[in-house]
C-alpha cells in the first residue's frame, strides 16, 4: 500500500463533469486530484456529433465565463454530415423527436438575456469537451491519475482516505463524478430512487448492404423508434423493458435483428463498427452530500440521453458546486453553504428526469402515444409551443430560489458590456464574484473593499443596463443581488455575507 500526497479535494471520475469541477476548484486555489478507472478516456462513440444544439445555454455560459467556449465548440465541418445540420429550417432541439424551430421562438420573452457569444446552445462532441477540459485541468495543476478507480474509502470528521488499487489518497473532501454506476455513491450509502426502464436504446455505427432502404431522419414505428444518419449512424429504441442493456455482448446479428424489428425493413448489416446501449431508467440521489462525500453529474442522477440534457445537467452541477466547496475549504464560509448546492441543483435534476419520462410517454409504440405525438407536433409548431420547448431544453429561464427582491436574482447575469468593450463573461474568468457598479460612486467601492480578493468591484458605464444601477454576481455567474433604484445597503451587505462570508475586519 502506497501513501500519496494529501489534497484539498479528490474527484472520482475524469469525464466532463469531473474535469470541469476540478478546473473550478483549482481556479479557486485548491489542491485537486482526479482519479479515473479507465486507462484511456477516448472511445469512438465520444466522437459522434452531440445533439442538435448539444450544449444548453447554461453550459455554454459556463464555458464562456471560463474562457473555454471557442475551444469546446466543434468546427462547422465536423457537424455537416449530421442529418439535423442539413435541414432547411434550423431546429433548436426536440422533444421525443418532435423538433422545434428557431424561426418560431420568441426570445423577447426573456427580457434579461442580452446578445452574447453564449446566447444559444452549441454543437460539439463528447471527445472534444473532454480533451479541452483535460488540457485546462492539467495546465491549472490538477493531478489526473488514470487507471486508478476508487475501490474503497473511509471518512472521518476532517478528511477522507481513498483507496485506488494499491495507492491511498487523502483529501478533505471526495466528490463522486464517476457516472451512473458510481462507486462513491454506492459505497457512501446514498439512496438512489426512481423509475425502471421501458426500453433498450442503441447507438451504433454500421455498414448497410443497401443504405437507401432506410430514410434519413427520425421515425416512429409500431415497434419503437429509430434515427438514421447516412451512411451508417443509427440510434434506435426497442421497448423490451431494458432487457438487453449490458446483459450480453452486442453483435452484428443482434443489432440487425433489432433494426429489422424496429424499422420494419429487412435491412442487411455487412458490418458493425461501433455499438453502445442505454435505457430510460431515471433515478436520483435523495441527497447530494454524506459527510465529506459529495455527488455530481450522473453519479447524482441518471436518465435517458434523449436531448443530451445529462451532460448539461452535470456541467451545471460542477459550476454550482465548485466555488462553494472552495469557499468552505478556504474557511470563507461554513459547511452549511453546501446545503445550497443541494437545494439549488436537486430540483433542476428532478425536473430533467420528469422531462425525460415525459418523452418516453410520447415514444411508446401505442395508438395513444401516436395521438399524443400528433397533438404535440401541432403545439410545437406555434410560437408559444416552440418558445416553451426552447425554455425547457435550452434552460433559458433557469432561476434558483434566492428570493424575490428583484426578478433577476437567482438568474444568470446578463452579459453587460462596458465602455472599453469588456464583458461580464470576460470578467468572470478569474472565478471571483463581481459587484457591477453602473453608477459609480464611493459607496459601493467602499463596501466591496471588505471582500477584496473575493468580490471584484467593477465600476463604469455600460451599454443597455436594463435599468439596473448595480448587480452582485456570484462566481458561477448567478445574480445574488440587484438594484434598480437606490442601492439597498443592508440587502447588499447580507448578500455579500451570505455568499462570500464576513467582510474582513467585521
Amino acid at each position: 500500500m502506497h501513501d500519496c500526497t494529501s489534497f484539498d479535494v479528490v474527484v472520482a471520475g475524469a469525464g466532463p463533469v469531473g474535469l470541469f469541477l476540478a478546473c473550478e476548484l483549482r481556479l479557486a486555489g485548491l489542491s485537486v486530484a482526479v482519479l479515473e478507472q479507465a486507462d484511456d478516456a477516448s472511445t469512438p462513440l465520444k466522437r459522434l456529433p452531440f445533439g442538435m444544439r448539444g450544449l444548453s445555454i447554461p453550459s455554454v455560459e459556463a464555458l464562456y465565463r471560463r474562457g473555454l467556449l471557442d475551444d469546446v465548440v466543434a468546427p462547422v465541418e465536423a457537424m455537416q454530415n449530421a442529418h439535423w445540420a442539413r435541414q432547411k429550417r434550423a431546429a433548436g432541439g426536440h422533444f421525443a423527436g418532435i423538433p422545434f424551430f428557431d424561426d418560431r421562438i420568441d426570445e423577447s420573452r426573456w427580457p434579461y438575456r442580452l446578445p452574447n457569444p453564449a446566447a444559444r446552445g452549441k454543437p460539439t462532441t463528447m471527445a472534444r469537451i473532454e480533451t479541452v477540459l483535460a488540457d485546462r485541468a492539467t495546465a491549472l495543476g490538477v493531478q489526473i491519475r488514470r487507471g486508478a478507480g476508487v475501490t474503497a474509502f473511509e471518512q472521518t470528521g476532517h478528511d477522507v482516505t481513498i483507496h485506488a488499487g494499491p495507492e491511498r489518497w487523502r483529501a478533505r473532501w471526495l466528490v463522486g463524478c464517476d457516472g451512473g454506476r458510481s462507486t462513491v455513491r454506492k459505497l457512501g450509502g446514498f439512496a438512489f430512487v426512481g423509475t425502471e426502464p421501458e426500453f433498450t436504446g442503441y447507438s451504433v455505427e454500421i455498414e448497410l448492404a443497401d443504405p437507401a432502404l432506410l430514410a434519413p431522419g427520425r421515425h416512429y414505428t409500431p415497434q419503437g423508434m429509430y434515427t438514421y444518419q447516412p451512411p451508417g449512424t443509427i440510434a434506435m429504441v426497442d421497448f423490451d423493458g431494458g432487457a438487453f442493456h449490458r446483459t450480453q455482448p452486442i453483435t452484428r446479428e443482434q443489432v440487425q435483428a433489432v433494426l429489422r424489428r424496429v424499422s420494419g425493413v429487412d435491412v442487411v448489416l455487412n458490418a458493425l463498427h461501433l455499438a453502445s446501449t442505454w435505457t430510460d431508467r431515471a433515478s436520483q440521489a435523495s441527497t447530494y452530500r454524506q459527510g465529506r462525500l459529495l455527488l455530481a453529474g450522473d453519479a447524482a442522477h441518471i436518465h435517458s440521453p434523449l436531448g443530451g440534457q445529462g451532460l448539461n445537467l452535470g456541467l451545471g452541477d460542477a459550476m454550482n458546486l465548485g466555488w462553494k466547496l472552495a469557499a468552505v475549504v478556504r474557511g470563507d464560509l461554513p459547511e452549511t453553504l453546501l446545503d445550497t448546492y443541494f437545494s439549488e441543483r436537486h430540483p433542476v435534476g428532478a425536473q430533467v428526469l420528469d422531462w425525460s419520462r415525459a418523452q418516453v410517454g410520447v415514444m411508446r409504440p401505442s395508438p395513444a402515444s401516436r395521438a399524443l405525438e400528433a397533438i404535440l407536433r401541432d403545439l410545437v409548431a406555434t410560437t408559444d409551443g416552440a418558445t416553451y420547448m426552447a425554455e425547457r431544453v435550452w434552460e433559458a429561464k433557469l432561476r434558483y430560489p434566492l428570493g424575490d427582491a428583484h426578478p433577476l436574482v437567482g438568474c444568470s447575469v446578463p452579459d453587460f458590456t462596458f465602455g472599453d468593450d469588456t464583458t461580464v463573461g470576460q470578467l468572470l474568468r478569474s472565478g471571483h464574484g463581481l459587484l457591477l457598479d453602473f453608477d459609480p460612486g464611493a459607496l459601493l467601492r467602499e463596501r466591496a473593499a471588505g471582500w477584496n480578493g473575493r468580490i471584484r468591484h467593477v465600476a463604469g458605464a455600460a451599454r443597455n443596463t436594463l435599468g439596473l444601477r448595480a448587480v452582485l454576481v456570484r462566481p458561477d455567474g448567478v445574480v445574488a443581488w440587484a438594484a434598480q433604484e437606490r442601492a439597498d445597503e443592508a440587502a447588499l451587505d447580507k448578500a455579500c455575507v451570505d455568499w462570500f462570508g464576513p467582510a474582513r475586519g467585521s
